[in-house]
């Protein structure tokens, strides 16, 4: 019989299609072809009852209508089994007054985790789980951030990039530091001598604003 360790999943990078899985969660059976025609941010966490992923958990909740006006909805994944889930949904509303409206994943094989590069095939635990996609509407990956598990995400910065993704769908335009909707977009970056010398708005050519 072959001992060798099964093949690692190959690294996601934007641009990669999204694993595919179906898989049990809180609220009924999922598959990733469900979200197709919408964004999803798909974020993960080590393990539930864990403190820094409750304060997260309750903050997604309470501003889940600001992800579903951007054509977005939310979906969580944990190692854990989905009873554990359970109890973890009940206990936050128990606790904080919050209803969780999106559906966690249980995915105690770390199928799912390893599929996307979260955690390596034969990992000890699921410390390493704990990261965010960005999968636009047609299942493609197009950013992802990762988190220690010390260290909370920014819901604000996650509805950001959002925003700052489908603005570049949009418009064509790229999005600088900091960038905000209703703040203008820079021009994408030139790439022959022609565009270069043609650009004639304030600022240097490599960097110039893009106004309505």
């Amino acid at each position: 019989m072959d001992q060798s360790p099964p093949t690692p999943a190959p690294a996601l990078r934007p641009g990669a299609v999204a694993p595919a899985f179906r898989a049990r969660t809180t609220l009924g059976e999922r598959a990733l072809a469900d979200y197709r025609g919408r964004w999803l941010v798909f974020f993960s966490h080590p393990a539930d009852f864990t403190p820094v992923c409750t304060s997260e958990f309750v903050t997604l909740s309470r501003r889940a209508p600001e992800f579903a006006a951007l054509n977005c909805d939310l979906l969580g994944l944990s190692v854990d089994s989905l009873f554990a889930h359970l109890a973890w949904v009940v206990s936050i509303e128990e606790h904080f007054g919050v209803r969780v409206p999106f559906p966690i994943v249980e995915d105690p094989s770390m199928a799912i985790a390893t599929a996307y590069g979260m955690t390596g095939p034969g990992a000890p635990d699921a410390s390493t789980v704990r990261a965010t996609f960005f999968i636009d509407p047609a299942g493609i990956v197009r950013a992802m951030t990762w988190y220690p598990m010390t260290n909370g995400r920014s819901v604000d910065e996650m509805l950001r990039l959002l925003a700052a993704l489908q603005e570049t769908d949009r418009s064509g335009a790229s999005t600088p530091e900091g960038w905000t909707p209703g703040q203008p977009p820079v021009a994408p970056a030139p790439v022959n001598l022609e565009e270069v010398r043609g650009r004639t708005g304030t600022g240097p050519w490599y960097l110039q604003e893009l106004r309505p």
